[in-house]
């Protein structure tokens, strides 16, 4: 989220908080306030002190899900709901021709929908259009789309299912390169984009992708890049004549089978050239039902609304969409401006909203930030987060308290003023933040994990467990095991070990990469994250550290950055963190964003005027950083070569735009020691 956007909510957080002249008041009243009124706990769906069964040693299942058989997974939720294209024709039967999908009016301020009828029989146009253009009615069509979220993004997707072809996503931020390696290896005959920008981007790598020839326009183009496609041998339509000639000459229908591949989806990885992981349709259905089962009564239903600002290039916004269309509940896209989500928000007033930690991270650290600023908003909000967090310590989850209408009220008003329920994924949320959210918003907030190879998520937290530091038990559809990593002395007998997933939410494969796809999934059909994990007493699943991107220091010592870096974050000092160990040297360096705002708080406190790149440069700040930082590793109990030894401060972020980040905001370790070789280097000089 923006600083703009990001300031939307702190300010109006602020605006409340500033009627902290009644505090004292307040806080004689809240018990009596909070409490006079009958208070519902939410519903736990299994005993907190074990949430998941031991089917062998060191392998858990789902405790909701029991069958006769103890090995079979969860297939699907709903019987007869086996492919993707399914999903939405259920959703048609229970939505009784209500809203489907909607794009943002932002000169009108309003959502223009399509109901699930219209949606299907513009798919089926769609479909029957693309086979009247020669392509073939099946698994062998792989189907590029290169667009932003919008309405025309899931036609299109919903008119490949109805001729079985298969969807290949391209990220809205993937670059004309990486598209082209995609389109090339995919043999990606069609390609659907949004803007002219794109297609000028598709022609200029046109040498690249022969299997490219047709592009299909969301938005109109000139027709002079028209011409010029042409003259690269690359037909032009836009979506309208596609769809008008499927009306025209509708194509008989080929459903896809459960077992068909639905998706390949490029993950955009930290080095090399993506790698396709090849989904079916079942993969998707077992995925999303398992995460549905284990929300139980607050899966989303027929009346919830969702935003859809997350990629729909990453499976995560893929699969919650697909879950909507299941239940026949509506899914509004944002404008893609970032700086108007707020915007969006207000007019769509969601219910439900999947999201990263990257967006709750910046609307926690803006409203605690703005809060310290000012000692009775300080102290209110303090007190309105001990007694929220109480309540949800005793599983009461509820928006109509006395603080939420002192405090917290327009936190939530910010975000729409609906919603019920958030599910976050990608990445590790802090403690501190998914607390203080689960007080600010107060409704259900679920952590997932998982990763593309397994669909989306293979464990979910139950909702109502206010226990953080964990991502849930297993999901019904996937049984997780922990395996020894020897050379990092992690011991599946000691409870610690690589995270291993199987069942039917497990990927087919890389595509036309056999080699790869031996290196993650075994012979047994077990998929090895790369994660490092180890169960909880409570039957839970805890992320301890990462096998990937390991590295050993000259002592022999091996290190896992991503741990450090994970521990180091916590620091309210830093924004983003590189941790690097040169093999030939004994110690640890580290390249740090700091936060903008905890910087200047710390100017503030010191009396220190000085620009945030100037302070970047300041020698006590660069101290306070690297002690706060080697204080919270003692803490977290890494040992000293886990710690580094010196830092470097900058104030440019690192970004998919200057190559450090991929689009799916992981560091790209081999380009920032690249980029960052001279500080690296001056670095391991000073303390030689």
């Amino acid at each position: 989220m923006s600083h703009n956007a990001v300031s939307e909510i702190e300010s109006s957080w602020l605006s409340t908080s500033l009627v902290a002249v009644c505090a004292i008041v307040a806080t004689s009243t809240a018990f009596f306030m909070a409490t006079r009124k009958a208070i519902n706990k939410i519903k736990l769906a299994v005993d907190l002190s074990m949430q998941s069964d031991v089917v062998a040693e060191n392998t858990r299942k789902s405790k909701l899900h029991t069958t006769k058989d103890e090995k079979e997974c969860m297939l699907t939720i709903i019987n007869g709901v086996e492919t993707a294209l399914d999903c939405l024709r259920n959703g048609a039967k229970v939505s009784v021709d209500r809203p489907c999908i909607g794009n943002i009016d932002t000169e009108n301020k309003k959502y223009v929908w399509l109901t699930y009828e219209e949606v299907i029989e513009r798919a089926k146009n769609f479909g029957s259009g693309l086979v009247r253009i020669g392509l073939n009615p099946s698994t062998k069509t792989n189907i590029g789309i290169y667009s932003k979220n919008c309405a025309e993004y899931t036609i299109v997707e919903y008119g490949c299912y109805h001729q079985s072809m298969v969807v290949v996503p391209l990220y809205d931020t993937f670059g004309p390169n990486a598209c082209s390696y995609c389109i090339d290896q995919a043999e990606i005959s069609c390609v659907v984009i949004d803007t002219q920008s794109k297609l000028e981007a598709l022609i200029s790598q046109a040498e690249k992708t022969k299997s490219l020839k047709f592009v299909i326009t969301i938005d109109h183009v000139l027709e002079s890049m028209k011409s010029k496609a042409i003259s690269y041998g690359i037909k032009c339509f836009h979506i309208s004549e596609i769809e008008k000639m499927g009306a025209e000459n509708p194509a008989q229908t080929n459903e896809p089978e459960a077992s068909d591949v639905a998706v390949i989806c490029y993950t955009s990885g930290t080095t090399g050239n993506p790698k396709g992981v090849v989904l079916t349709h079942s993969n998707i259905v077992a995925d999303l039902s398992g995460v549905m089962f284990q929300l139980g009564e607050y899966a989303p239903n027929k009346d919830d609304t969702l935003m859809a600002f997350l990629p729909l290039s990453h499976m995560f916004e893929r699969c919650t969409e697909a879950a909507f269309f299941m239940v026949g509940a509506r899914v509004g896209y944002s404008s893609g401006d970032i700086k108007r989500l707020p915007e969006d928000l207000q007019i769509l007033k969601p219910t439900v909203m999947p999201t990263v930690p990257r967006l709750l991270n910046r609307i926690h650290d803006k409203v605690i930030a703005k809060a310290k600023a000012n000692k009775m908003s300080h102290w209110l909000l303090t007190k309105a987060l001990e007694s929220k967090q109480n309540e949800i310590n005793n599983h009461i989850i509820r928006n109509n308290g006395f603080w939420d209408k002192l405090v917290f009220g327009k936190v939530r008003q910010a975000m729409g003023g609906n919603i019920r329920l958030m599910v976050v994924g990608s990445a590790p949320l802090a403690e501190n933040v998914i607390n203080f959210m689960r007080c600010a918003l107060g409704c259900v907030i679920c952590e997932g994990y998982g990763q593309t190879e397994c669909c989306c998520a293979c464990t979910l937290t139950i909702p109502g467990d206010p226990q953080t530091g964990h991502v849930g038990p297993p999901i019904a559809s996937a049984y997780l095991k922990i395996a020894d990593v020897p050379e990092m002395g992690y011991y599946a007998k000691q409870g610690k070990g690589e995270v291993c997933v199987k069942g039917p939410i497990v990927f087919q494969g890389y595509y036309k990469d056999p080699e790869k796809t031996k290196e993650v999934l075994d012979k047994d059909g077990w998929l090895h994250t790369g994660d490092v994990g180890s169960w909880s007493e409570n039957g839970t699943l805890q992320i301890i550290d990462r096998r990937k991107h390991l590295f050993k220091l000259s002592q022999g010592e091996y290190i896992s950055p991503e741990k450090v870096e994970n521990i180091y974050s916590k620091s309210d000092y830093v924004s983003q963190i590189f941790v690097y160990g040169e093999s030939l040297k004994s110690c640890l360096v580290a390249v740090i964003v700091p936060e903008n705002d905890s910087l200047f708080f710390w100017a503030r406190e010191n009396q220190v005027k000085a620009t945030y790149t100037d302070l970047c440069r300041e020698d006590r700040v660069q101290k306070l950083i690297l002690d706060d930082i080697v204080s919270i590793g003692k803490k977290e109990g890494l040992r000293s070569f886990e710690q580094v030894k010196n830092i470097y401060l900058t104030p440019n972020p690192f970004t998919i735009e200057n190559g450090l980040l991929t689009p799916t905001m992981k560091t790209k370790r081999a380009e920032c020691k690249k980029y960052f070789k001279k500080e690296i280097d001056a670095m391991y000089q000073s303390l030689e």
